[in-house]
């Protein structure tokens, strides 16, 4: 597991891979309203019991801590988005798509739920250049960004 933290940090600093060759594995740990690694490996702590705790959550500090975040860069191809549900007490899932209307309908996605406490759960896709946001509309997140280009 440690090789895929080190992998998603030197992502999120900046580093690219290329994923033509096999798929890679980018893990990802959700918190109550954020994905840790996404938000550059810090916990916020925040307490949620539902949807609407996190709504409120990311209404008052969403914005600020998006601006922060690192934009995951990527090169073109296949990989696993293997998700954790690291003590958020109720169901969770994982989108990833397009960024805008128009991105959202030309470039590959990939979603699905069934994320309860501790489980952790793989979400392949070829991902082909673009601008992607990820999230998760359960828990809430922000729409974090992810950049795929050669």
């Amino acid at each position: 597991m440690k090789i895929h933290v080190f992998m998603v940090s030197a992502i999120l600093a900046g580093a690219a891979f290329d994923a033509r060759a096999a798929p890679q594995i980018i893990a990802l740990t959700q918190v109550a309203c954020q994905f840790v690694e996404s938000e550059n490996g810090r916990d916020h702590r925040f307490q949620s019991r539902a949807a609407a705790d996190c709504e409120a959550i990311n209404a008052r500090s969403g914005r600020e801590r998006l601006a922060a975040a690192k934009v995951l860069r990527l090169k073109p191809g296949t990989y696993i988005f293997r998700v954790s549900n690291s003590n958020v007490p109720y169901e969770l899932g994982f989108w990833l798509r397009g960024d805008g209307l128009v991105n959202r309908a030309r470039l590959p996605s990939v979603s699905g739920g069934g994320l309860t406490v501790g489980k952790t759960q793989d979400y392949a896709v070829e991902l082909t250049p673009g601008e992607y946001v990820y999230s998760c509309p359960l828990n809430p997140t922000p729409d974090y960004r992810l950049v795929v280009a050669d």
